[in-house]
């Protein structure tokens, strides 16, 4: 009458720790940094409390105590001061993140550094790259755009960055840059595709934050839409193809069955806990509805059991305090 197999025997609180399957570590996780290339001290990002814009002169302090904290990457979004619809300012020797790169290599030299690449930040009209007439109206260009992400990525390597992470979805992307890398002499940086990017309503407080928003249209018709999971999982094998190092899953949370999928094809998988999946939990915290620290280490650990090597999160810093007493 009584149950055989006994479940509840391995959950005994001293026996847990011992049989945990999936583990946190601050090896896992990648701090996303916003850097302004026209303030002087940093500015809150009232859309995601606790985030901030920091000024290129104080990047290498922030890198320093993330470092401390046991953070070993980090992910860079620059705002640039001047914009244009060719996103110039994105593959200038001197533009912001260039201007980054050094700063954190100087201050942490062990520290990776892995940069976006893309031109929303950087163009007038927000959209990621080169806009001009298609036959459905104004749209991006992606044959011209690639070129533009390959000056990107070479001045980003020039600079000293470790991985460059296009997150345009053009078509042929990961070749086009992988090629132009290789044919300067960069072999050695990694391509971290942004290989699987749905277009989601999480990226508003992102918006804010990079001062990315669009003048018009918006960028489903390069983005994957939520509910297309076989298109997500192509997108990602193509990447594979062309010689991607690293993909990408993003949003993470709410796309789980679809980095399960992904990790399948052999290589590593970074799932990025964007702006929006911050804000909610941080909202909901301070109203009391949630508990912070232990709903941030449920989702990062869920998003590890789905497949995830990496973990690209604005809760980074914290979670590398929380770590020393989970």
């Amino acid at each position: 009458m009584f149950p055989e197999r006994r479940m509840r025997r391995a959950r005994s609180r001293n026996i847990q720790p011992l049989l945990r399957e999936i583990r946190l570590s601050r090896n896992d996780l990648v701090a996303p940094l916003f850097v302004d290339e026209l303030i002087t001290v940093p500015r809150p990002i009232e859309a995601m409390p606790g985030q901030f814009r920091y000024p290129v002169s104080g990047i290498g302090d922030v890198a320093a105590g993330l470092w401390k904290k046991g953070i070993r990457a980090v992910l860079l979004f620059g705002i640039p001061k001047d914009k244009d619809p060719e996103g110039s300012s994105a593959f200038d020797p001197d533009g912001v993140v260039q201007q980054v790169v050094r700063r954190v290599k100087a201050e942490v030299p062990g520290m990776v550094v892995i940069t976006d690449v893309c031109a929303c930040e950087y163009t007038d009209h927000g959209h990621c790259g080169i806009v001009g007439e298609t036959r459905c109206g104004p749209d991006l260009l992606n044959d011209e755009s690639l070129l533009l992400m390959n000056r990107i990525a070479l001045s980003h390597a020039a600079s000293g960055a470790d991985i460059v992470a296009p997150s345009c979805m053009l078509d042929g992307m990961v070749r086009s840059i992988r090629t132009a890398l290789d044919d300067e002499g960069f072999e050695e940086v990694l391509i971290m595709s942004y290989s699987t990017k749905f277009s989601s309503a999480l990226y508003g407080p992102f918006r804010e934050a990079a001062d990315s928003g669009f003048s018009f249209g918006d960028r489903t018709t390069y983005q994957v839409h939520p509910g297309n999971s076989r298109e997500a999982f192509l997108e990602s094998q193509l990447d594979v193809d062309e010689g991607a190092d690293i993909l990408m899953v993003k949003p993470a949370g709410f796309y789980l069955d679809v980095l399960a999928e992904i990790a399948t094809l052999g290589l590593p998988v970074a799932a990025y806990q964007v702006s929006g999946e911050y804000s909610m939990i941080k909202s909901a915290a301070a109203n009391g509805w949630l508990k912070e620290k232990e709903t941030v280490l449920e989702s990062l650990t869920c998003i590890k059991r789905a497949g995830a090597d990496l973990i690209i999160t604005y809760f980074a810093g914290d979670v590398a305090g929380w770590l020393d007493d989970a």
